[in-house]
């Protein structure tokens, strides 16, 4: 039986041209990702987008525009059984960001017996690339977003 999972995440690029991503420990590993999660049934897209940020960031945000889906196959990092389909959106906030930020890649403490732990933290332009990520998909993204914009 196939399975899949489908997956929303946000592009967020602020005035001083640094990209928002997501550092985030799941299940003993780490992982810098961007923004967003999974696509729940009975929802949209879009609304997906928006549940996501204010859940995780406490942020409104309006979707500007559809960045990229996935276009190839991706088995899942998590559980080696289902195939994953992303879809990234380049955001704007609509509230004041007020999240808190990581000052260096994954600045957080893992309380014992946690299996997530999750913190945002601005990438400067220079500074971002494939490499600023951890999943193949984003990897993708990464490049098309220092690329386009």
């Amino acid at each position: 039986m196939s399975q899949f999972s489908i997956r929303v995440y946000g592009i967020m690029i602020n005035a001083q041209k640094q990209v928002l991503v997501s550092d985030e420990y799941i299940r003993g590993g780490y992982y810098t990702k961007f923004p967003g999660g999974g696509l729940e049934f009975g929802e949209g897209t879009l609304e997906c987008m928006v549940r996501e940020w204010k859940e995780e960031l406490n942020q409104d945000i309006e979707v500007v525009e559809h960045i990229y889906t996935t276009d190839f196959f991706q088995i899942s990092a998590f559980d080696n059984k289902s195939q994953i389909i992303s879809i990234y959106y380049l955001v704007k906030p609509v509230s004041p960001f007020t999240a808190k930020l990581l000052e260096k890649p994954f600045g957080f403490d893992i309380p014992e017996g946690a299996t997530q732990v999750e913190g945002v933290r601005w990438v400067d332009w220079e500074q971002f690339s494939e490499e600023a990520v951890t999943l193949p998909i984003d990897k993708v993204l990464a490049g098309m977003v220092k690329h386009r914009y």
